[in-house]
């Protein structure tokens, strides 16, 4: 059997990694002197509560070597083979460290998804079809690695505060970023965050999107699609939907909906909006 593990930056719940049979290993969120294993000991909606009445941000922690030799071993144990894909190295060191930890498991292969969030998701999901067709974790992790060229992923920051809170921003931009109402349009390219727009309100935010998705070739809904909201409430995200109807117009069924977690959620905040998809026409 293949397993197919992940790391909780892709925001996946713990209930929709276990209906696909995937292996969810999860990053430490710290707030103050307190450690938590994310999904696993902070659910996210206890995470958003507690992270708006925090001063200070929370301490995101990558996954260290030990804990994927624990999951490597169990991998071992049970006589399969393994597929790792985690957040973009450029992001975390959490690839490296399961590079490091694979090398003692020949059988076990690491896939940098040179991305993050739910367009990791994607991956995965692309991954748990491949092994149902049959595929072996080798060709499995091949394909993969050729779809990060191709994963797309677009967020919308409703607030520039954690941007400015992290230091990826500096005070006198949130400032001026929140009174004119201007909301920023991030991707990933070669593996690091990347500013593609701003646009000032939420409805100029929502055509820009849109016209970004279309810019990317317009979104494959044979492969998964899957969007994600920060918060405590998806309305937003719903809302967001039927505002771009023509976008996804027909296939609304197929539209797979996560809630943002806390390593993700810790730069958003609250009120963000991420999309992750294979471009139709790449």
């Amino acid at each position: 059997m293949v397993e197919i593990i992940t790391d909780t930056s892709c925001d996946f719940s713990l209930e929709q990694a276990k209906e696909l049979g995937v292996t969810l290993i999860p990053m430490t969120i710290t707030f103050g002197n307190r450690d938590f294993k994310d999904r696993y000991e902070m659910e996210a909606d206890d995470f958003y509560r507690l992270l708006v009445s925090y001063d200070d941000l929370p301490v995101t922690s990558q996954i260290n070597p030990y804990e994927f030799e624990k999951a490597f071993e169990n991998t071992q144990r049970n006589g399969d083979t393994a597929v790792v894909i985690t957040l973009s190295s450029e992001l975390s060191g959490t690839y490296a460290n399961a590079e490091l930890a694979s090398r003692d498991y020949p059988h076990i292969y690491v896939v940098d998804s040179r991305t993050g969030s739910v367009a990791i998701q994607c991956l995965v999901r692309l991954a748990c079809k491949l092994r149902d067709q049959g595929l072996d974790a080798e060709e499995i992790a091949r394909k993969v690695t050729e779809a990060t060229s191709r994963i797309k992923v677009l967020a919308l920051v409703d607030t520039l505060e954690y941007l400015k809170k992290g230091g990826r921003i500096s005070a006198t931009a949130a400032v001026a970023g929140n009174v004119l109402s201007i909301k920023p349009v991030l991707t990933t390219s070669d593996g690091k965050i990347e500013v593609v727009g701003k646009a000032r309100g939420s409805k100029n935010a929502n055509n820009l999107i849109k016209k970004l998705a279309k810019e990317c070739g317009g979104i494959d809904f044979d492969e998964p699609v899957v969007l994600a909201y920060s918060g405590t409430s998806r309305d937003l995200l719903e809302q967001y939907v039927a505002d771009n109807r023509d976008l996804y117009e027909g296939h609304e069924e197929s539209l797979i909906y996560s809630q943002i977690g806390s390593t993700i959620g810790t730069h958003s905040g609250p009120g963000a909006i991420i999309i992750g998809f294979f471009p139709a026409n790449p």
